[in-house]
């Protein structure tokens, strides 16, 4: 005997497949859309992002004038570095190599190197120094970030002087955003002292509201390896001066005390190597 067809049932089995399907369909297109968006987000982004760096060399002389009425001078790719009555007057002529206006918020500094081995990541934000002026870089054109030192109670302007009468390097980061506040980026600018003037030099950049394209561990990584093998050449180095050393030791004495003279020759390095970490040889 033939089955009655239960038409109740197969149509409620038919919308729920066809419900199903729809929702794997709509499901699809919602993530496709939210890709797409995330894609035109960092599309404007980029649009929208200050990269600042060094000028370069070519770049006309820049001036800034501070509240005192003094004013300092820095030529393309250069900075202004000043020591005067006790108080620090810093300039760096800047050159913004992103697609949108950079307006600078504040700046660290550090009497130091600011390498990526020896200062792995920036300055705490609270910690920075606000800009009391408008600063403004335009996209693709220069400009001059200005920042001093004065309170005389201040152990870093202290720092900071002694480092520039002793024409030491010294370490600036800057803090800037896009010209709605956002896209927080900051940049670690290196003056180097070099004759009777001051180099500017970026070492890194990050990226506070956005993932960076260089992750700080690769960096990290990257940095040690450096180390490493500036060490391993250092290292061969001073075997090859030891050898030499031994070998003219010898030659002069006819060969007769060539481990004494590898043994003094070697004292006589370690004595005037100093140690990667900064300690010397005991």
């Amino acid at each position: 005997m033939l089955l009655a067809t239960d038409w109740a049932t197969v149509s409620s089995l038919a919308t729920g497949a066809g419900t199903l399907v729809l929702a794997l369909a709509t499901f699809a297109a919602v993530r496709s859309s939210n890709r797409s968006a995330r894609i035109a987000e960092a599309a404007l982004q980029e649009q929208r992002r200050p990269v600042l760096a060094t000028s370069r060399f070519d770049d006309p002389v820049q001036k800034i004038m501070f509240v005192e009425g003094h004013w300092i001078r820095a030529a393309g790719g250069h900075a202004a570095v000043e020591h005067i009555d006790g108080s620090v007057f810093l300039g760096i002529s800047l050159r913004n190599v992103g697609s949108g206006m950079a307006v600078c918020q504040g700046w660290a500094i550090a009497p130091e190197p600011g390498s990526s081995g020896s200062l792995t990541t920036h300055t705490d934000v609270g910690s920075f120094r606000l800009q009391t002026r408008d600063l403004y870089v335009p996209a693709g054109d220069i400009g001059m970030w200005q920042g001093a030192l004065r309170d005389p109670d201040d152990g870093v302007r202290a720092a900071v002087a002694q480092a520039i009468d002793e024409r030491r390097m010294v370490s600036i980061e800057l803090l800037y955003s896009d010209q709605v506040g956002g896209q927080r980026t900051i940049t670690r600018f290196g003056l180097i002292p070099a004759s009777d003037t001051w180099l500017a030099a970026v070492n890194r950049y990050w990226y506070l509201d956005w993932d960076g394209p260089r992750p700080d561990g690769l960096v990290q990584a990257a940095s040690e390896t450096v180390m490493r093998e500036r060490e391993a050449a250092e290292q061969r180095t001073a075997e090859r001066a030891i050898a030499v050393a031994a070998d003219g030791a010898s030659a002069a004495n006819g060969g007769s005390d060539r481990e004494p003279a590898v043994g003094q020759a070697q004292i006589a390095l370690e004595d005037a190597t100093p140690d990667p970490t900064g300690a010397r040889h005991s």
